[in-house]
């Protein structure tokens, strides 16, 4: 049988990785030589394979096979390329070519260099295999591997006790993740009868099936039975709360496993979302489970950032937070906004990662890096009134969105994924705008106009460059449409949600804009009181870390009891 060219794209990494593997004390600091070419050839066959992809409607040069085990009908291995997995395969060579680039130096004088080269390689194969898997049970097996070789490349530095620590943390939180997601797999098999993804989708959508909790128990949709236990899978890889403990801690590792790990793994979410969309389609309550865990992961997240002062960390939980934006998207049917999400903070988080590794070197070589600057507090705009202020703030930004979704023809009646976006997109543009008045240096009204230009420019970009996206993952008419129907809110729920948003939204700028001013707000003293109690408990991440060690410590000494009292209960 004749391989089609794209299997290059996983091949190249993976012959490269047990290279290296096996050559490493011959390679040492040489492996680079081995691993970047392979990686570039793989790079530039994605992009090959997206051009062509991109061109046709079904999916190109699919490849096929099964072992001879009459017996295991589900045991096969299937590989298709379509346009997700395109997009994806050049995310993950992209990001990987880079960090293979960066880690030339960086890692040099590593006693570990060749071991971290074939690490690196083999789990750019593995992604690049999971995101081209046309059976559940291959995709399964990659979603393993990705486990595995994580907690291989955590625990690269393995002389330093926390890096181990926080490795075997990782492992037992992804490994409970993993255990849901092989309980959804095997459900879906003895439900449908079937891991094929095309077989399964089809199945699912003609037959409903119900399954019971327990004998005798209560049933439960098949399909929602199915999708909430691989989205549990999604939580544990994507840093889900409260399975997101995970990923603060893995900060003890080389930056560029960070970059890697906060670039590409964690997006392993987004992309099961949309692999499986034709079955998420079909679960009304996992797609509301999932929004309300994705929101609960973007305000979790991003306040625990503000109040931490080491900037990996901070990083760390930031991706946290744009992770749960991702799961808010996807539950809100916006399945290729969450890919575009994704691919987007991709890219930005891999850079940020990768230059917060070279500051680090820097301030741990020089002492006064960065340097001190002193700067005068000067009121930028005396005579600016709050209340103008404010308006400016919040009104000029939500104007910009709408006039930008109008010229768009972006319906906002109809869709309730494309209104929170338009709130996150305004909340972003406001906090751009209310920057200025931070921005003590900033005092003319003509590098004001600038940013706001700049805002509308960047926001219609942003806005045409999703809907492009969107018809371009999903061609087929009204079907991304159809996503959002299903996901929809009650419309007095959604509307009360609205109001909240926007509610907490003004009241914080007005807070913000007038302690700028050097105003009074009007926070109750109440309020005041709370914020310190507030700060304490963000920072200590809300002792969620705390509580699952005392559930640790309670499990071993339990564990040690039974082991003691066993030889009196055997015979």
């Amino acid at each position: 049988m004749s391989l089609p060219i794209w299997i290059l794209a996983p091949l190249l990494p993976l012959v490269a990785g047990v290279l290296i593997g096996l050559l490493g004390t011959r390679l040492r600091d040489q492996s680079y030589k081995i691993g970047v070419p392979a990686v570039a050839g793989a790079f530039a066959v994605a992009i090959w394979a997206l051009f062509n992809v991109g061109r046709q409607e079904a999916p190109l040069s699919s490849l096929f096979w099964s072992l001879p085990l009459p017996a295991s009908p589900w045991f096969r291995f299937g590989l298709q390329l379509d346009r997700l997995s395109a997009v994806m395969m050049v995310l993950i060579t992209g990001v990987s070519l880079t960090i293979h680039l960066y880690s030339r130096n960086y890692m040099q004088g590593d006693r570990g260099y060749a071991r971290f080269y074939a690490l690196l390689g083999l789990i750019t194969a593995v992604l690049l295999f999971l995101v081209t898997s046309a059976n559940l049970f291959l995709l399964f097996v990659c979603w393993q591997l990705v486990s595995w070789l994580l907690y291989l490349l955590l625990v690269h530095n393995y002389g330093y006790g926390p890096a181990v620590k926080s490795a075997m943390k990782t492992w037992i939180i992804l490994r409970l993740g993993d255990v849901a997601f092989l309980s959804g797999v095997v459900l879906a098999y003895h439900t449908y009868g079937t891991l094929e993804l095309s077989e399964l989708f089809e199945r699912a959508a003609q037959h409903a099936a119900v399954v019971s909790l327990w004998p005798q128990g209560p049933e439960i949709d098949a399909v929602t039975a199915v999708t909430l236990l691989l989205f549990v899978g999604a939580m544990s890889k994507s840093a889900q709360f409260p399975l997101h403990v995970w990923l603060p801690d893995t900060m003890d590792t080389p930056t560029p496993v960070s970059a890697l790990m906060h670039a590409g793994i964690v997006n392993a979410g987004g992309f099961l979302f949309n692999r499986l969309a034709p079955l998420f389609g079909q679960a009304l309550d996992t797609l509301h489970v999932a929004f309300v865990i994705g929101g609960l992961t973007a305000i979790v997240g991003a306040t625990i950032m503000l109040t931490q002062p080491d900037v990996k960390k901070m990083l760390g939980f930031s991706t946290m937070g744009q992770m749960g934006y991702m799961t808010m998207e996807c539950g809100l049917g916006a399945f290729a906004l969450a890919i575009f999400h994704l691919v987007a903070h991709g890219i930005f988080k891999a850079t940020l990662f990768l230059h917060a590794g070279n500051i680090v070197h820097q301030a741990r070589r020089e002492p006064k890096f960065p340097p001190g600057f002193e700067r005068e507090d000067v009121d930028v705009h005396p005579h600016l009134p709050w209340l103008t202020g404010v308006a400016v703030t919040l009104v000029l930004p939500l104007a910009i969105l709408l006039a930008a979704h109008g010229l768009l023809h972006i319906p906002l009646q109809s869709q309730q994924g494309a209104i929170v976006f338009l709130f996150f997109a305004w909340v972003t543009s406001s906090q751009a705008i209310l920057s200025l008045y931070r921005l003590r240096a900033v005092g003319s009204w003509k590098v004001a106009g600038l940013m706001v230009i700049a805002i509308a420019l960047v926001v219609a970009t942003y806005l045409w460059a999703a809907e492009a996206f969107t018809h371009f993952l999903y061609p087929s008419p009204g079907e991304a449409a159809r996503y959002f129907e299903v996901a929809a809110f009650p419309l007095w729920l959604f509307d009360l949600f609205v109001m909240t948003v926007t509610l907490f939204v003004v009241m914080g700028w007005v807070v913000v804009y007038t302690n700028i001013k050097g105003q009074r707000s009007f926070m109750p003293g109440w309020i005041a009181g709370l914020m310190p109690r507030l700060y304490v408990w963000f920072w200590n991440r809300l002792f969620i870390d705390a509580l699952y060690e005392r559930i640790v410590q309670a499990m071993a000494r339990w564990a040690f009891r039974v082991n003691a009292k066993l030889p009196e209960w055997l015979p």
